[in-house]
């Protein structure tokens, strides 16, 4: 009985960490589409929604220190609520992002401005997809999938070297836009990192599912020219 009620436990868990995902994932392509149409209310109800994203990931850590002091799970329990655990923080982390996608948007206005390059939004929609389907590897415990999806963490990178060009080649022609041209890099910049992050959250269902550590993100980030 102990057993099926843990088994239970875990299930739950399992899918409200990947509605987190979902938050996160909605988040990021939000913060995008406000910055393209200049949506300044659309970027502060993002920013204030992020605090629900947070008291979530804490709710969530609770749930898996009441599961391991009742609960006493063996060591492949161990191993799925430490997935757990960690995929929500990578999460919060991912949110951390849109939400400064989004502060971002409203330091700039909504007056003249440079309009994003766009690379901008095919980097955000590769690195969305690579959240979706690293949530879908979680869910449906596929060690396989999981590993496929940050061999594509290289093209976000290329993306972002080539996001930096622009804006170096833009800034040669009108420095006046160089406060303008910063902060759309860290944009590129946050795009780039939710893609690691990603790789992280790949990482840790590897590690739930079969024990392995495997390390297949590189946290340096692409090296710019």
């Amino acid at each position: 009985m102990a057993r099926n009620r843990f088994e239970q436990d875990m299930r739950r868990l399992v899918k409200r960490v990947s509605e987190l995902g979902g938050m996160a994932e909605a988040a990021l392509a939000d913060s995008v589409r406000a910055l393209k149409a200049r949506d300044l209310e659309k970027a502060r109800a993002l920013i204030q929604a992020d605090q629900r994203i947070n008291e979530l990931r804490f709710e969530l850590e609770q749930e898996v220190i009441l599961l391991i002091a009742t609960q006493q799970p063996v060591a492949s329990d161990l191993r799925a609520l430490a997935a757990a655990l960690e995929i929500a923080t990578e999460l919060e982390r991912i949110a951390d992002y849109a939400k400064g996608i989004a502060t971002i948007t409203v330091n700039i206005g909504a007056g003249p401005h440079l309009e994003p390059p766009p690379d901008l939004t095919r980097m955000a929609w590769l690195a969305g997809g690579m959240l979706r389907r690293a949530l879908r590897a979680y869910l449906d415990g596929d060690a396989l999938a999981a590993r496929a999806i940050p061999e594509e963490d290289d093209l976000v990178d290329e993306l972002y070297e080539e996001i930096y060009r622009q804006l170096v080649a833009h800034l040669l022609k009108d420095p006046k836009a160089i406060d303008e041209a910063l902060r759309l890099t860290w944009v590129a910049h946050n795009l780039e990192r939710v893609a690691d992050r990603v790789g992280n959250i790949c990482e840790r269902v590897v590690f739930w599912l079969t024990g392995s550590t495997e390390e297949m993100t590189d946290d340096s980030g692409p090296q710019r020219p």
